[in-house]
């Protein structure tokens, strides 16, 4: 079963059982609530084959997380224009993603201490790779109200056993026409980064959902989609030789064979 086989099941579920909710956005969807799905990324890479993905936009955004950005500058100035709903007039975002990573605030007794999640969940995959301790989280209490956007893909954790590294992303809510393809290859290319990085091969990247819902602007779109017959998937190829995770750039990650069927348009909501 290819990847995309995993994602059309997980559409299928949604349209079959979701239930008729009201959201922040006053666009209404199909909602179900705990949802998990498995990719084995020593099996293909899990891009979404029966409508093109926007590549190009998952890669930059994924190294403008890694560059602990926060202002949409980086991305306008790549083509990518996937957060502008959100920036304010200077293009600021205030502490998401990328501050969280790679500068997160916090305190210890009276003293403020920032945190680079993200070096340390590598440092401790080279140095002590059985933890069950290496976790990375997006959701910061203290700065929630200072994000445009609270954090959708809060909480991941890695897992290293028998040279392989798996990682498990837990997303409190998902917007699975638009987003939830985004979400999938992009923690699947941190994976490889940081395997490739620490010397190991990829195993699992687990996808476990919250509030996993369909738009109700998006169902005719996501059955027109599941009309069409997934091709084999795609594989990835990282550049070798970079030393740190900020090392890399876009034109290192590389998605080979992938022959997707056309785009499908859908509004974002807002």
């Amino acid at each position: 079963m290819t990847h995309t086989q995993t994602y059309h099941d997980m559409l299928h579920h949604i349209i079959d059982y979701g239930v008729d909710s009201d959201d922040r956005t006053g666009t209404g969807t199909l909602s179900v609530f705990g949802y998990q799905n498995r990719y084995d990324l020593s099996k293909g890479f899990p891009l979404v084959t029966t409508k093109k993905v926007f590549t190009k936009g998952i890669i930059h955004e994924l190294l403008w997380f890694i560059r602990g950005d926060t202002n949409i500058a980086y991305l306008n100035d790549n083509g990518v224009h996937i957060w502008d709903q959100w920036a304010d007039e200077n293009g600021d975002l205030g502490p998401v993603y990328g501050a969280q990573w790679r500068t997160w605030h916090g305190t210890a007794g009276n003293n403020v201490i920032i945190v680079d999640q993200l070096q340390e969940v590598i440092n401790t995959i080279k140095n002590n790779p059985n933890s069950r301790r290496i976790i990375m989280t997006a959701w910061n209490p203290s700065e929630i109200d200072a994000m445009a956007l609270p954090p959708c893909h809060c909480l991941v954790q890695f897992y290293v056993r028998q040279g392989k590294l798996s990682c498990h992303l837990y997303q409190r809510s998902a917007d699975v026409f638009l987003g939830v393809p985004f979400n999938i290859a992009s923690y699947a290319i941190l994976t490889h980064l940081i395997a490739d990085l620490c010397g190991l091969q990829v195993g699992a990247f687990v996808h476990t959902f919250g509030d996993l819902h369909l738009y109700k602007n998006h169902i005719n779109q996501a059955k027109k989609q599941l009309l069409r017959m997934p091709t084999d998937d795609p594989y990835i190829k990282i550049a070798a030789g970079r030393y740190k995770i900020e090392d890399y750039v876009y034109s290192d990650i590389k998605i080979r064979n992938y022959h997707p069927h056309p785009a499908i348009k859908a509004d974002i909501s807002v």
